[in-house]
C-alpha cells in the first residue's frame, strides 16, 4: 500500500473530480449531516475555491485512488495578530479508514501553516464523533478554553 499526500491545485481536473467525490462521501455519512452535496455545490465549488486566496484543499490516495481529504481556509487571530488555518472538512474514505492517512494529511496542513506563520490551526468536531476527537487529541488539538473558570470555547451559527 503506498499513500500519496498532496495539495490540491483547483484547476487539475482530476484533483477537481476527487474533491467534490471525497466532500460528497463526507456529506453523506451521518458525521457530515447525512445528505448528498447539492447540484449548485457539486458544480461550483472548484472554481469558487479556485479564486480564493485563503483556501487550499489536501488530498491523499492509496494505490493511486483517492482516499482522503482536508479542506482549510485561512483566518487571523487577532490576540495573536497572526494567521491561522481552520481546518474546515475532513473526510477519509470508509473503505482508507485506519490506515494512518488523517495522520498525515493533517502533517501537510501543518507544514503548510507553519510556512505561512500561522499561530495555530482550528477545527470543529462534533460531539459525537468520538472517534475523529481520539484523532485529532493524538494531534496534539484540544478544546479551546481561554480561562478554566469560564469554560470551553462552542461553535455556533446562525445560517442566512
Amino acid at each position: 500500500m503506498t499513500v500519496t499526500v498532496i495539495q490540491a491545485d483547483y484547476r487539475n481536473a482530476q484533483h477537481a473530480r476527487h474533491v467534490i467525490e471525497l466532500l460528497d462521501c463526507y456529506a453523506t455519512d451521518p458525521m457530515g449531516g447525512g445528505m448528498a452535496l447539492s447540484d449548485y455545490t457539486a458544480q461550483n465549488l472548484i472554481s469558487v475555491l479556485a479564486e480564493r486566496d485563503d483556501a487550499f484543499s489536501i488530498l491523499a490516495y492509496v494505490d493511486g485512488q483517492p482516499a482522503g481529504l482536508v479542506n482549510c481556509f485561512e483566518g487571523f487571530s487577532t490576540f495573536a495578530c497572526r494567521p491561522l488555518i481552520n481546518i474546515h472538512d475532513v473526510v477519509v474514505a470508509g473503505e482508507y479508514r485506519g490506515m494512518g492517512i488523517s495522520r498525515k494529511m493533517f502533517d501537510m496542513v501543518e507544514d503548510i501553516a507553519q510556512q505561512r506563520s500561522c499561530c495555530k490551526l482550528t477545527l470543529e468536531v462534533v460531539s459525537g464523533n468520538t472517534t475523529a476527537q481520539a484523532a485529532y487529541e493524538r494531534f496534539g488539538f484540544k478544546p479551546y478554553q481561554l480561562d478554566e473558570h469560564h469554560g470551553f470555547a462552542m461553535f455556533w451559527e446562525k445560517a442566512l
